[in-house]
């Protein structure tokens, strides 16, 4: 016997049928199995929350991440004398009545995704001196299911079956308690303290340190995209970056004076070589004691708005370090000691003194602040905004958003916060930091948007105009290689932007510096990665690495960099449209294989390749191949040997054909080819069917308009592209301030439709000029005024 009921969407009452009696909610129901509670609540017809709790408690949990309120949508109740069923128009959910156990199916009823049985489990333990739980809870996955996401992890996997990973935010490691199924399903643990992951034969676990109750969220996508756009839906929308920030950066560690730091933009500006932005690193405030006080108090940087307009008069942009920590003797500490708002465990900077190793006969009394209480992050933002954002900047480099924490003690999880014990919201931090400065900034302006470069992240951070970069880590074709699956499975997390120090930040794999051959080819191998990152940013320690210090025009590595460089810029129409892709139809800039050829299984474990957009694939180059030893003088010393090409092995995923891209050659897809790869040349191919933009030969992203686009054609099937352009630094977008032109190839007509325009925005080409070329030479101009064009080729 079945008893099937219809849910109103204000009922609240009990229902006895069979052996246990549940109560029918707004979302979903709620019923108790041995000494559990489980809630099972809709926030849409294909995203389910679920709520474990001994049936004692009182869960009253408000989601840092979550931010999303629940639909208003009708659920269908049946039950028999073993499941509890519940149904929307998309997704079925079975709650077996009496071990607990959930599984997850579409209306045919075939299955998605479960919960192992046993499945989860609730351990008493001691928070800072309150009784709560170490919660766990276990899933089954199919034996072949290949899963991605758990955020930035440094193991070269792609992939994330068969691991253990331990969630706690690092310099190098960011920690997203998501992931998603090749099966079209995503899975985000709503939990916020040290928590392991696992999976192995016995099943797959999520298990967190402090928990009131297992919290967590299944969401049905049906393929990649539709899974990040359910986890977008949920934990918040991603805002558009300026044009500026997709131009080319540079940075060391650290220039010392703003003589130096506008001297390097002026280098690039004499040697022609495109530069958008300039990063200006710590100590810019002096001292140690002084960390992070938010003002130049440092005598280098004498005149700080001269500074910031010397910047700004060479058509670049700054941005610059802040941190999550102070020195005792700023202003920031002082105010948010009286206030109770700092915590106490070591971080970096150890000593006061500005010496390695620290010396800790000076303990330089840095620690970090509580982002997690508002009245913290108001006192944050005034003086970031007295200090830096008055003066013009252009961007916050927010550093140790982790936060740094050295010389670990379990005892230090007691600190108190504003939300509880830092155990309880640990690895929320970076979401907590980033949030605080973009919310004020929204607040004060809407003329510029907020560009956040920050080293953690956490669920929800995509929707606080922040881009995560990789950390610190070393220099090394190994970590090259790591950087390609680690920034991809972070995308599909649902937080799209990500980049790395381009060339590692610490060299201390190459004592000889930029000396060294083997480091060189290293570089221009990571610069041309770079070129296809969502920020395109050079960086690090050690040694200096602006293109000039590899050179002049004429010598092989300086080409090799200036060479993609100017192809990032050639490629700005497209990234910008890509961008504004990620924006309003929750797309990914970089996308793993498996995102769009999933039928392929050869691209479920791919590492090493991807897409930039949906049109062009990229096969980064992680191994040297140009660098060889030699005898001398009874020394063995490395050199450059460009004497042969050598080449690299590519695999194209089936179910299209590609365009090589610096020879136009076609390519069948489902097969492994080679690929001549001499240094200044990086496997790139274009899918069948794809339209892509070229922009004009520029200095900085917005010298020249886009008055005059070349339209490339890659033929072999129909096509359509939006090239897309705003207003390029504000958030008049958000109010429709924007244009779209469509192009759409007919591929069996040969024919090319370029739609009227639709939108429009203040300073907008009226006229314009557009140059149609397709791959077999074919090259037609056209004069567009806005309104529909139909051109046959």
């Amino acid at each position: 016997m079945k008893c099937i009921y219809w849910i109103g969407l204000l009922s609240l009452f009990i229902v006895g049928c069979g052996t246990n009696n549940y109560e029918k909610t707004d979302l979903g129901l709620k019923t108790s199995i041995d000494s559990t509670t489980v809630e099972i609540q809709f926030f849409s017809p294909d995203i389910v929350r679920v709520l474990k709790y001994p049936k004692d408690s009182v869960i009253d949990k408000k989601s840092l991440s979550v931010i999303k309120t629940p639909e208003k949508i009708d659920l269908n109740i049946a039950e028999d004398d073993n499941y509890f069923t519940i149904s929307s128009d998309h997704l079925l959910v079975k709650l077996n009545r009496k071990s607990g156990d959930i599984s997850y199916s579409d209306l045919n009823g075939n299955s998605l995704f479960k919960e192992a049985t046993p499945g989860y489990n609730f351990t008493p333990t001691n928070d800072a001196g309150k009784s709560t739980f170490k919660v766990s809870q276990s899933f089954q996955l199919d034996p072949d299911e290949a899963i991605y996401g758990l955020g930035i992890l440094q193991q070269g996997k792609m992939s994330q079956r068969n691991q253990e990973v331990h969630m706690v935010q690092g310099n190098t490691q960011d920690y997203v308690p998501f992931f998603q199924s090749v099966k079209g399903y995503g899975l985000f643990w709503d939990n916020y303290s040290p928590t392991d992951f696992k999976d192995d034969a016995d099943g797959t676990q999520f298990s967190s340190e402090v928990g009131t109750c297992i919290d967590y969220y299944f969401m049905l996508g049906g393929n990649a995209d539709g899974v990040i756009a359910k986890m977008r839906d949920l934990t918040g929308q991603v805002p558009m970056f300026p044009l500026w920030t997709f131009g080319f950066w540079q940075s060391k560690e650290r220039y010392k004076s703003q003589d130096e730091t506008v001297g390097v933009v002026e280098k690039y500006r004499e040697l022609g070589v495109p530069l958008d932005g300039i990063i200006q690193d710590w100590q810019y405030w002096g001292d140690n004691y002084h960390w992070n006080a938010m003002e130049f108090l440092n005598p280098n940087f004498p005149n700080p708005q001269k500074f910031v307009d010397d910047v700004h008069n060479l058509n670049a942009h700054m941005i610059i370090s802040i941190w999550s920590s102070f020195g005792p003797e700023t202003k920031e500490y002082k105010e948010l000691k009286d206030k109770d708002m700092l915590m106490d465990f070591a971080t970096w900077p150890l000593s006061g003194k500005d010496v390695w190793p620290p010396d800790m006969d000076y303990p330089s009394g840095v620690v970090v602040y509580d982002p997690y209480n508002p009245g913290a992050r108001d006192i944050y933002w005034k003086y970031l905004n007295k200090g830096l954002f008055s003066l013009g900047i252009d961007g916050w480099w927010m550093d140790s958003t982790e936060p740094d924490h050295m010389n670990f003690k379990p005892e230090d999880l007691d600190n108190k916060t504003y939300l509880g014990s830092f155990r309880k919201v640990r690895n929320a931090y970076p979401l907590m930091t980033v949030g605080g400065v973009y919310d004020h900034q929204r607040e004060v302006t809407s003329d510029k948007r907020v560009f956040i470069l920050t080293r953690s992240a956490f669920a929800g951070q995509q929707r606080y105009g922040a881009n995560t970069w990789t950390g610190d880590v070393t220099s090394s074709w190994d970590a090259l290689k790591h950087q390609i699956p680690a920034g991809l499975n972070f995308s599909m997390t649902g937080i799209p932007y990500w980049n790395t120090d381009i060339g590692g930040f610490f060299l201390s794999n190459f004592p000889k510096k930029l000396n060294d051959p083997n480091y060189r080819e290293l570089y221009a191998r990571w610069v041309q990665f770079g070129a296809f990152s969502t920020m395109m940013r050079s960086h690090g320690a050690d040694a200096p690495r602006e293109i000039y210090q590899f050179g002049k025009q004429g010598d092989v590595v300086y080409d090799a960099i200036d060479k993609f460089i100017n192809l990032r810029y050639s490629l700005l129409p497209y990234i910008y449209t890509t961008s504004h892709d990620v924006t309003a139809n929750q797309s990914s800039m970089t996308r793993a294989l498996v995102m769009d050829f999933a039928s392929d299984k050869n691209t479920h474990d791919i590492n090493n390749e991807y897409m930039f957009g949906k049109s062009i694939l990229v096969a980064p180059v992680t191994d040297p191949m140009y660098t060889k030893e030699v005898l001398a003088g009874g020394k063995t010393n490395k050199v450059e040997d460009f004497s042969t090409v050598k080449s690299s092995e590519v695999y194209l995923p089936a179910g299209t054909n590609w365009y090589d891209f610096w020879t136009n050659e076609t390519f069948e897809g489902g097969q492994t080819i080679s690929k001549e790869t001499p240094l200044d040349i990086m496997p790139l191919f274009i899918k069948a069917g794809s339209i892509i933009p070229f922009g004009p030969k520029v200095q900085y992203a917005e010298e020249k308009d886009w008055s005059n686009l070349e339209i490339h054609i890659y033929t072999g099937a129909n096509s359509e592209f939006n090239l897309y352009e705003d207003e390029n630094d504000n958030y008049n977008y958000e109010k429709g301030a924007y244009s779209l032109i469509k192009f759409k190839w007919d591929d069996a007509n040969k024919k090319l439709t370029i739609a009227k325009r639709e939108g429009a925005f203040d300073g907008m080409l009226e006229n314009r000029k557009f140059t149609i070329i397709l791959q077999d030479g074919t090259k037609k101009e056209v004069n567009y005024n806005g309104e529909k064009r139909i051109l046959e080729l």
